[in-house]
Parts: structure tokens; C-alpha cells; sequence
């Protein structure tokens, strides 16, 4: 007998084998109708794939999100097979083609390079295949019939070597002609995959390996209404027209150079203007909230990383530097004399910090805590490096030198609430300042973890209750949580609806463990506190890129690097142009005079984009009267204004930094 437990609690029993059909028809013949998969287990499954075991099941619709999994990875064999029919069915190889929460990819081995000119022939060509309505099939096959079938396709032989002996084999047939070594999901037939688009194409190392071939990657997207597709595209656009490395550029805020190192950021003037106001409020804000600034070293000994752990489950993000010492002297090694291996046997070995916490913990120890000084808060502007690989580095987002605005909090177990409170309120005062939407994710234990199960579990209902306390709506995201420790993520949302990495707050009952933290509690007992780690912004350098996509390069005018620039109309009028400009800088507002002999629309047109908040045009009647003609970035010609009136208006703004 196989039971079913529908989402409402309630079972149903089949004597039998069963599929996603027969379920949906048990409950509801419309349901069965719409239904194109189900999350059985936890786990995607299609309309093919059989049940032969008992779970929990929720038939998926085109109306749920899980549901374009399937649609996504049915468009990516659709378009395998058209690239096929027009490459040659023996000329092609296929890597692997999955679902994205974007879209879909399909990466491919053939003797041709594919151009984004020739995504449109081959979109008419998947077009065809969907016009003709062809139906996937399932197959189970045996490892024998699976090596036959094939044995002229290197990448997925390697496939099918990686999958274990005891599990299941199977693959997809998409008509008659065409098959992939695949579990599914996949829609009925071809004849449902009616909205998508490829995007692109690219190059990408076989299983993201540099050591491995270079094979070409075609990027689409699919959904199930064209609107939704429109809209995506349209979304694309705009991100596109807000894309941070082009705006950085344009802005002068900051440069990568190759011959500095991939994913390091040089901060610009501009840049670095963003980056200081955005820093001294943050600032401001720790101090208010009884945070207690600290500085640690950017470079420490490796050992230090294996007691926390970092050395065995995340050293391969890390940076290593081995140190020979001889009497006062000390030897890192080049190019021209590398060390000796004598040498690195007796190497005093260094990690360039991935994180700031180790430091925080060594400056906890440094003296007898009482429980009387808990909760102690520190806090650093901690600059970390992690090796990322070099085909992941994207701007200001992805990058391998960043700082954090770094907390750690340490704690008695019973003000752990209070404090994890206090952070979502502090993190709920950065959003609302800078306008941006959030969603809450739960990270849970994840498959490699330090620690035992019941602090795992003390740890992950701390955060549970005290988002339930403070009303927030939170998702559960299984695995997610670090290594040390459980932990919310909260997802920004930008201007036209991404989701970019920002605050975080983790609770660890394990690094005080192994670093034996203590306090002596009110009955003269040591005790160990509980740790928080927490980053309001996260990377200051991805918040910074999230801000101008999110702004799309228009900075709120308390960020914005010039505030105002002053455009006399001719020479003229210079002499009263620079009593203007003295007025605002004094009153400390960062305004530029823009004396170049040039045409005023053409000053106007530069200042446009720079995206200047404010221009004040001066010319006669100006001067005459005292005032300025007032043009904004954001509410157009605002007219003839007195300038104390213009300077009570914007000292305003940076004040109350709307």
C-alpha cells in the first residue's frame, strides 16, 4: 500500500504504483486537468514520473512558482534538439542543459561557435518543434543500455559514471529522434513551452573547471504567459540601462585593474564620497546601539583558522601565505627565488582574513568577562579577502577584497532574543532609510556542520521566535545556514524586483565552544556565552552596487557625490556664479561651479549625466534678484528661487535623507 498525505493533512491509499494524474484526479478533475507536476518529498516531479512510495505531495499548477522548473528544463531540451537538427545530430555533444532560478541553459560541444546572431535561427527552429506539438517520453534503462546509447558523447558518459550503482536510470525522449540522459522534470509535450526567448551565449568551462574544455553556453528564459515573459524582457532592459559597471564608469565611482588583480575595487573620488556617507551614518547608528569599535589585523596565522574551523571547511576560499623566518629576517618567496622546500617545511603559515570573527573572539578573551558586561557588542569596518573564481568576479558584486560592516555580539543565552531583536530592528532602519523591500530566508543546518544537533536546534528557534515576536514573515530555506551556525538572510529587493544578498544574522552556540569563551555568571560558575554574528549591509562594495542599480545612478541627494552644480549662463555672470558657490560650500553642501566657456546646454547636458540632484542656472535676472533658477534631477524646472529658501530646501533633504 502507498499513502498519500495531501497538504491539508488528509491521505489517500493506492494499492499500487501511482502518478501525479491519478493523485490530482482523486482530488479534483480540474485539478487534474491543470496539473503539470508535483513537490513530492521535497522534490520536483513530472507527470511521467512514477510513485512507488509512500510522502507528502502538493500537485503543482502553471499557477505555482515551482512549476516553471518544469517548463524551464523541458524549453532546454527543446532547444539541445533544435541546436542538433541544425548542427548535425553527430557533430554535437551536450553537456548539461537545467532549469535556473532565471531561466535555463544549455551548454554544448560542437565544431562551429555559436554567435547571438544565431540565436534567432535557432529559436524558429525550437518554434518548429513546439508548433509540432512533439511529446516527451520517460524511459528507465540499464547502465548497459545507457553506455550503448551514449557512446559517442564523452560529457555524458562522465555523467552516468557519477551516478550510483543502486539508483535509478533513466532518460527523456523529446519525439522520436532525439534523447537526453535526464531524471526529469518535463512537461507533457513540446506544445506547452510557448513563451521563451534565448538571451545569450557564452563560454563555460565542462563542470566549471579551468582544467576542463571550453564549451559554448546558450542562455534563455520561459514562462508560462507571454505577458510574464514581456515583462521579464522589459525588466532585463531596465536592468541592463542600470547596470553598475557601466554607471560606475560613466559616474567615476570606481575601477578593477587587471593589472592590480581581479575582484579588487579602487575606490574614485565619487566613489569614495558614497562610500564615506554611507560609512558615517553606519557608524553613527552602531554607536547609538552600544557597539564598541575595534580594528583587527588583516593577516593572521593559519592555526587560528583551524580552531575556528574555517581551515577545513572553507579553505579553498581562502588566501595562504607561507613565512620563513631567519633570526630578524623573513622570507615570503618570488617568482625569481621561490622558497625552498626546506624552507616551506618550516614555514609559519598565514591566512589572509575571509572573515572578521576570529579577531573579535581573540579580543573577547584578552580579560575575565563578567556577566555583568554581557551583552558586549563589537564592531569593525573589517576589509576580508576570498578566492573567487575568476569567471564568477561581476563588478562591485562578486569581487575577492571587500569590507563588511562587521558585528559580533556576545551574549547570555537568555538575552540571546533580545539581542537578534535588536539587529532586525537595526536592519530594518537601514531598509527604510535607503527605501528598499526585503524578503526574510531561515538558512538551516547544512550538510557539512560544526557542533551538536540540540545547539543547532537551540540556536535555529532563537531566530525563529524572534522573528515571530516582531511579526515578520520568514521563509525556510533547508540547508543554507553556515557552517557554524544558523541564520536569517535577508534578501533586498531593487527598484525594478531583483533580490541581492544584504543583512545577515547568524547565531553560534559552536565557535565559543571551541575558542572556550566564558563568563562568570552571578553564582561565581563559568558559563559560555552565545555568539551573533551579524552585517547590517553585508559588503559594503555589493550594497554600494546594489544602490546604483537600485538608484539607477540618481543617489538620493545626502549620497550623491556632487549635489549641485552651478551653470553661470555666460562669463558674465561668473563673479555672482562664485558667491553662490561659496554660500553652499560653506553651508557644506559638495557643489562644483561650472565655469568652462561653453554653451549652457551644453553644461546642462553634462550635468544630466552625472546625474547632479540639482542645477542652479545664474544669469542677469539671477543676479539682479538674488536668486537662482532651480532645475532637478528628479522634479524638473522648479523655477526662479531665493537661495536661502534653495539652501533651507536641500540641507533639508540631507538631513532628513529623503
Amino acid at each position: 500500500m502507498i499513502e498519500i498525505e495531501l497538504p491539508d493533512g488528509s491521505k489517500l491509499t493506492f494499492e499500487s504504483e501511482t502518478s501525479v494524474k491519478e493523485i490530482a484526479g482523486r482530488i479534483a478533475k480540474s485539478l487534474e486537468k491543470n496539473a503539470v507536476g508535483a513537490l513530492f518529498n521535497g522534490e520536483i516531479i513530472d507527470l511521467h514520473t512514477p510513485i512507488r512510495e509512500s510522502g507528502k505531495i502538493r500537485i503543482l499548477t502553471p499557477k505555482d512558482p515551482e512549476s516553471l522548473e518544469i517548463l524551464r528544463h523541458s524549453a532546454a531540451h527543446i532547444l539541445a534538439k533544435a541546436v542538433k537538427n541544425i548542427y548535425g545530430h553527430d557533430k554535437v555533444k551536450l553537456g548539461i542543459g537545467p532549469a535556473t532560478e532565471e531561466g535555463f541553459y544549455y551548454d554544448f560541444d560542437l565544431p562551429v561557435s555559436i554567435s547571438e546572431e544565431d540565436l534567432e535561427k535557432i529559436e524558429k527552429e525550437m518554434e518548429r518543434i513546439v508548433k509540432a506539438k512533439e511529446p516527451f517520453r520517460r524511459e528507465k534503462v540499464t547502465r548497459e543500455k545507457a553506455k550503448e546509447l551514449f557512446k559517442d558523447d564523452p560529457y555524458k558518459l562522465e555523467l552516468l559514471e557519477a551516478i550510483p550503482e543502486d539508483e535509478e536510470i533513466t532518460i527523456y525522449w523529446l519525439g522520436e529522434d532525439f534523447f537526453d540522459l535526464c531524471k526529469g522534470p518535463h512537461v507533457e509535450h513540446a506544445g506547452m513551452v510557448k513563451a521563451f526567448k534565448l538571451l545569450s551565449v557564452a563560454g563555460a568551462y565542462w563542470r566549471g573547471d579551468s582544467r576542463n574544455k571550453m564549451l559554448q553556453r546558450v542562455y534563455g528564459t520561459a514562462f508560462w504567459k507571454k505577458k510574464e515573459l514581456d515583462e521579464y524582457l522589459h525588466r532585463l532592459e531596465e536592468a541592463k540601462k542600470r547596470d553598475h559597471r557601466v554607471l560606475g564608469k560613466q559616474l567615476d565611482l570606481f575601477s578593477i585593474y587587471e593589472e592590480a588583480g581581479p575582484g579588487l575595487v579602487f575606490w574614485h573620488p565619487n566613489g569614495a564620497i558614497i562610500r564615506q556617507e554611507i560609512e558615517k551614518w553606519v557608524e553613527e547608528e552602531h554607536r547609538k546601539r552600544g557597539y564598541q569599535r575595534i580594528y583587527t589585523p588583516h593577516i593572521m596565522k593559519a592555526d587560528l583558522w583551524k580552531t575556528s574551523g574555517h581551515y577545513n571547511f572553507y579553505r579553498e576560499n581562502m588566501f595562504f601565505v607561507p613565512v620563513v623566518e631567519h633570526d630578524e629576517e623573513q622570507r615570503l618567496g618570488n617568482e625569481e627565488v621561490p622558497l625552498t622546500s626546506e624552507e616551506i617545511k618550516e614555514a609559519h603559515w598565514y591566512a589572509v582574513k575571509p572573515m572578521n570573527c576570529p579577531g573579535h573572539i581573540l579580543i573577547y578573551k584578552s580579560q575575565v568577562r563578567s556577566y555583568r558586561d554581557l551583552p558586549i557588542r563589537f564592531f569593525e569596518f573589517g576589509t576580508v579577502y576570498r578566492y573567487e573564481k575568476s569567471g564568477s568576479l561581476h563588478g562591485l558584486l562578486r569581487v575577492r577584497g571587500f569590507t563588511q560592516d562587521d558585528g559580533h555580539i556576545f551574549c547570555r543565552p537568555d538575552q540571546l532574543k533580545e539581542e537578534i531583536q535588536g539587529v532586525l530592528d537595526y536592519v530594518m532602519e537601514l531598509l527604510s532609510t535607503f527605501k528598499l523591500d526585503y524578503v526574510i530566508n531561515i538558512g538551516t543546518k547544512p550538510e557539512k556542520y560544526i557542533g551538536s544537533d540540540e545547539a543547532w536546534e537551540h540556536a535555529t528557534q532563537a531566530l525563529i521566535d524572534a522573528l515571530k515576536e516582531r511579526g515578520f514573515d520568514y521563509n525556510i530555506v533547508e540547508g543554507d545556514g553556515a557552517f557554524y551556525g544558523p541564520k536569517i538572510d535577508i534578501a533586498v529587493l531593487d527598484a525594478i524586483g531583483r533580490k541581492w544578498d544584504g543583512p545577515t544574522i547568524q547565531v553560534d552556540f559552536n565557535l565559543p565552544e571551541r575558542f572556550d569563551l566564558t563568563y562568570v555568571d552571578k553564582d561565581g560558575q563559568k558559563k559560555r556565552p552565545v555568539m551573533v554574528h551579524r552585517a547590517i549591509m553585508g559588503s559594503i562594495e555589493r550594497f554600494i552596487g546594489l544602490l546604483i542599480e537600485h538608484y539607477a545612478g540618481l543617489f538620493p541627494t545626502w549620497l550623491a557625490p556632487t549635489q549641485v552644480v552651478i551653470i553661470p549662463v555666460s562669463d558674465k555672470y561668473l563673479e555672482y556664479a562664485d558667491e553662490v558657490y561659496e554660500k553652499l560650500k560653506g553651508a557644506g553642501i559638495r557643489v562644483k561651479l561650472d565655469d568652462e566657456s561653453a554653451k549652457v546646454g551644453y553644461k546642462i547636458r553634462k550635468a544630466e549625466l552625472m546625474k547632479i540632484p540639482y542645477m542652479l542656472i545664474v544669469g542677469e535676472k539671477e543676479q539682479q534678484s538674488g536668486t537662482v533658477s532651480v532645475r532637478s534631477k528628479r522634479e524638473g524646472d522648479l523655477g526662479a528661487m531665493d537661495l536661502n529658501a534653495f539652501l533651507d530646501k536641500i540641507l533639508t533633504e540631507i538631513k532628513e535623507k529623503t
